[in-house]
C-alpha cells in the first residue's frame, strides 16, 4: 500500500504494447501508466498530502497480521508525478477491467462495488449481479488507513491479469470508502505480498500463480519510470512494466543480486545494511532493527527518527518540518543530495531527482526520507518508489528473496519520455488457468492497515500529482 499517503500509492491484462521493445522476451507485457497533475498543487494541498502519506504508512505497518507454465507482462501507469503506479486486471464472468494500484506492501485485492455509498462517485465500480462466477462469502471486510478506511464484503471471483486467470480468488467489494481515498481512474488495490498479512485471509493472486505451475519462474518484477519535476507532463504517462513469471532482460543490465528474506513470509523484507548521504555513512543497527519493507505502493522512504535525523545532518541548512510536514525535512533546492543504499553486497544509488520529493517554497524542497514509527511486528524501514525507480526490482517467491539489478539504457530512455503512448486497459486472452485457495471461514472483519497509494503501483489511495 501506500507509501505513507494512504498510498499507498497497472494495466494488468495484455495491454497496449507500443512501449515494449521490438523483440521482447516470450510472454505478455503489462504497461505501467503514470498519472500526473497538469498543474502544481498548492502549498496547503502538498502539506496535507505529506501528512497523509506519513500517517497512512504508520497505520499500514502498525499492526501486521497441472497447468501450462507461462509468463506475462503488464504495462503500468505512472500516477501523480511518480506518486503511484497502477495497472489493470479483469474481474468476473464476463470479465470487466479495473485499474488498481500494484502494492507489494499489502496482500489484499479490493475494488469499489456498485453499492458503494461514499468515496466512489468518480470511479468505475464492480457489479456482482453482472457476473456468473461471483460468490459472496458473507464476511465483513475493513481496511484502515491513516486518513480513512475502506469496508465491504469478502467474496470470491475469477480474476485475470496479463494472460493468467485465477478462479475462486478471494477479494473484497468495498461499499464504503473514505473521501479522497480513490481517485479516477483507479478503482482499488492489488496486494502482492504474502497471505499471512491478508485482511481477507485469502491466498493473494500472485502467490497462487507463483506457488503452482502457472509461471515459468516464481518471480515478479518491476521497472518504474520517472516524471517528477518535468514540465509538460500530462495526467497519465507510461509508467514502466510489471512482469510475472520471468525477468525481462531488456529492462536491466548485468546480474540480478538476490538477497534472501530474513523473516517468515509476510511483507517483502530485506535488512538495510548500508546507507550513505553525500558520501558519509549513516550508522545503522543490525538484526531486526535494520529490516526494510520493499513497498511499490509507497511513494517515499520512511525510517526511524534517529536515523532520518542523521541523514539530514549531512545536508547543510536542512531543517525538520512542522505542522503537516512533521516528520519530514526540508533542504535548499540548489543542493544536490546523493544517497546510496545496500541490502547485500551491491550498492544502489538513488537519483538526486528522486530524493527531491517536491518544492515547498521559494528555494526550499521537501526530502523523500521521513521519520515514522512502525508497529512491533513491522519493519523499521519502508522503502518505496523514490528508491525503486532507480533499480530493476525482482520479488522471488521461492526461495523467498528480493533482487535488484541496474536499469538498462532502454529502461532509462523511458524516464521523462512524453512520446511513449500511455497503455489502455483491455481484456486480453487467457492462456494459463489456476485456482486459488479458499477463503478462511472464520469471522474476520478487520485486517492489515493499508496506505492508499498516491501509488501507483501501487497503494490504495491516490494523490494529487507533485510537480
Amino acid at each position: 500500500m501506500l507509501s505513507t499517503l494512504p498510498l499507498t500509492l497497472i494495466a494488468l491484462l495484455v495491454l497496449d504494447v507500443s512501449a515494449i521493445p521490438t523483440n521482447p522476451p516470450q510472454g505478455i507485457s503489462m504497461p505501467l501508466r503514470r498519472r500526473v497533475q497538469s498543474q502544481s498543487r498548492s502549498e496547503d494541498e502538498l502539506a496535507m498530502w505529506a501528512k497523509n502519506q506519513r500517517e497512512g504508512l504508520m497505520a499500514k505497518y502498525g499492526n501486521p497480521v497441472a497447468r501450462k507454465r507461462s509468463t506475462g507482462t503488464n504495462l503500468i501507469t505512472n500516477q501523480g508525478a511518480d506518486s503511484s503506479f497502477y495497472g489493470s486486471l479483469a474481474i468476473g464472468t464476463p470479465a470487466v477491467s479495473f485499474n488498481v494500484i500494484l502494492d507489494t506492501g499489502s496482500s489484499d485485492l479490493w475494488v469499489a462495488g456498485n453499492t458503494c455509498t461514499t468515496g466512489c462517485s468518480s470511479v468505475q465500480t464492480f457489479d456482482p449481479n453482472q457476473s456468473s462466477t461471483f460468490n459472496n462469502q458473507n464476511q465483513d471486510f475493513q481496511i484502515v488507513y491513516g486518513s480513512g478506511q475502506a469496508s465491504g464484503t469478502i467474496a470470491t471471483e475469477t480474476v485475470q491479469m496479463a494472460g493468467f486467470s485465477v478462479s475462486n480468488q478471494g477479494f473484497a467489494v468495498a461499499d464504503q470508502v473514505s473521501g479522497g481515498l480513490l481517485s479516477a481512474p483507479v478503482s482499488g488495490l492489488l496486494g502482492l505480498a504474502w497471505q499471512s498479512i491478508a485482511s481477507t485471509r485469502a491466498v493473494p493472486f500472485a502467490q497462487t500463480l507463483a506457488s503452482g505451475t502457472a509461471w515459468d519462474s516464481p518471480v515478479m518484477a518491476f521497472q518504474l519510470t520517472r516524471f517528477s519535476n518535468q514540465s509538460g507532463t500530462q495526467q497519465l504517462e507510461a509508467g514502466g512494466s510489471f512482469s510475472m513469471g520471468f525477468v525481462n532482460t531488456t529492462l536491466y543490465t548485468g546480474d540480478i543480486e538476490y538477497i534472501n528474506m530474513p523473516t517468515t513470509n509476510s511483507y517483502w523484507i530485506l535488512p538495510l545494511t548500508t546507507l550513505t548521504v553525500q558520501g558519509n555513512s549513516i550508522s545503522l543497527p543490525s538484526g531486526s532493527a535494520s529490516y526494510a519493507a520493499i513497498d511499490t505502493g509507497t511513494t517515499a522512504v520512511g525510517g526511524p527518527p534517529d536515523q532520518i535525523a542523521a541523514i539530514y545532518s549531512q545536508i547543510p541548512n536542512s531543517a525538520p518540518g512542522t505542522g503537516n510536514y512533521q516528520g519530514y525535512y526540508t533542504y535548499p533546492c540548489d543542493t544536490t543530495v546523493t544517497v546510496t543504499l545496500a541490502f547485500g553486497g551491491s550498492t544502489w544509488m538513488m537519483s538526486p531527482a528522486d530524493f527531491r520529493l517536491s518544492r515547498v517554497g521559494s528555494g526550499t524542497c521537501l526530502g523523500a526520507f521521513f521519520s515514522l514509527t512502525t508497529g512491533s511486528n513491522a519493519p523499521s524501514w519502508i522503502v518505496g518508489d523514490s528508491f525503486l525507480k532507480n533499480v530493476y526490482s525482482v520479488f522471488r517467491f521461492n526461495p523467498p528473496s528480493i533482487g535488484f539489478a541496474r536499469l538498462s539504457d532502454y529502461s532509462l530512455s523511458m524516464n521523462g519520455n512524453l512520446d511513449i503512448e500511455v497503455p489502455s486497459p483491455t481484456i486480453g486472452s487467457v492462456s494459463v488457468f489456476a485456482t486459488a485457495g479458499t477463503v478462511d471461514g472464520s469471522n474476520h472483519n478487520s485486517g492489515t492497515s493499508l496506505r492508499p497509494p498516491t501509488f501507483v503501483l501501487a497503494i490504495a489511495v491516490l494523490i494529487y500529482a507533485m510537480l
